[in-house]
């Protein structure tokens, strides 16, 4: 079988394997990104979750030798939950983005790279292959654009015409010398929809991204969420989708077919004073399966806090007391003092008061006093 067959018979196999897209580009260096991603680092816009070494990111050869192509993947997700519940008051929920619905997107597209790989090695004994999703040290979304899966939205997503930029990425190393696809132009012309609509202005300018100011990235993180972001995510408990769903190329993009993502209504949309009692095994045996679960239950309880003040839950304060003076964990006794204080009951400032007394942690004393000096 020549490589033009055997490349044929993969997007065949792809397709036949619940791949949504398929394309092919050459292993040769990524010069343009190299010089972006150094800028990022040198701005402090990079997020710290990303392979910190560029010449990794953006140089195939070092991941494979001989590397000679790279095979880029991606799989649509649901961008629309059927039979959502809806949140009331005293039974308040939060959301998770929707790249965290269904199961975890990682164990999806590895195994069926895994599968691919198998399939080429049958085809072709001595092929060589390296694959990767997400955590890999190649940047996704710049091996999806050169190998024409789409374009480079001014969101900073892969917009593909038939899913929008609701895709998942994945890609495989090879030594194999496929034809290359061609790129695809960009068709976002003089739209900035979601530069405008982004809550924390974290799109400095189409297609840059100061990553420290995403609400998606604020909601990863362990530290206590600074001050100025707070009231910003909502009742977000889990990644932002804003800048996806204002953009037009989405409109009417549901991507219902893929079983793996369809959404748990009470996982996707969880009822948030729950969520605050769960211990670590609970939180993994409810969300483990959840990509948003990777991070563990911390900064998702936090989230949760900051959700419940969005909402001024009256409902939360006993709770909220509760964790002020019997959790362990600073950031959560912290984030439960400000909430209180956004929520800005009698009883609420009196348990800040009388958990202040014992409190020892000097920055949660800070969010404590802000709390009594401002209400």
């Amino acid at each position: 079988m020549n490589v033009a067959q055997l490349q044929s018979s993969i997007k065949e196999y792809a397709a036949s394997i619940g791949i949504d897209k398929i394309g092919f580009t050459t292993a040769a260096p990524f010069l343009e990104l190299k010089n972006r991603l150094r800028r990022q680092q040198e701005l402090g816009y990079q997020s710290g979750f990303e392979e910190s070494d560029v010449e990794k990111r953006t140089e195939p050869l070092l991941l494979l030798d001989r590397a000679e192509s790279i095979i880029s993947i991606a799989v649509a997700y649901p961008s629309k939950m059927t039979d959502a519940p809806r949140g009331k008051k005293g039974e308040r929920r939060g959301i998770f983005a929707r790249a965290s619905w269904g199961i975890d997107y990682h164990h999806v597209l590895r195994e069926k790279l895994q599968l691919l790989e198998t399939f080429i090695s049958e085809k072709l004994p001595n092929a060589q292959m390296r694959s990767m999703v997400d955590t890999g040290e190649l940047v996704d979304r710049a091996v999806a654009v050169r190998a024409g899966i789409g374009w480079s939205g001014k969101n900073c997503s892969v917009i593909t015409p038939e899913f929008g930029s609701y895709v998942y990425l994945g890609e495989m190393i090879t030594n194999i010398p496929f034809a290359p696809d061609v790129p695809m132009e960009d068709q976002c012309g003089d739209c900035t929809l979601c530069l405008d609509a982004c809550p924390t202005g974290a799109l400095i300018q189409g297609g840059q991204l100061n990553a420290q100011r995403c609400i998606a990235f604020l909601t990863q993180t362990k530290k206590p969420v600074p001050e100025e972001f707070r009231a910003k995510i909502g009742n977000r408990v889990y990644g932002c989708d804003t800048c996806q769903t204002v953009c037009p190329k989405n409109k009417g993009k549901y991507n219902l077919h893929q079983p793996a993502f369809q959404p748990e209504p009470e996982l996707a949309k969880p009822l948030l004073l729950p969520m605050l009692s769960l211990s670590n095994r609970e939180f993994k045996e409810t969300y483990g399966h959840m990509s948003g679960s990777w991070r563990g239950k911390n900064p998702i309880q936090r989230n949760a806090i900051l959700a419940l003040a969005h909402f001024k839950d009256e409902t939360a304060v006993p709770t909220l007391a509760d964790l002020l003076v019997k959790d362990p964990r600073p950031v959560i006794r912290g984030t439960a003092a400000w909430a209180l204080g956004q929520i800005g009951t009698s009883e609420g400032m009196e348990a800040v008061e009388m958990a202040m007394q014992n409190e020892e942690d000097p920055d949660v004393r800070i969010e404590m006093e802000k709390v009594l000096e401002t209400n």
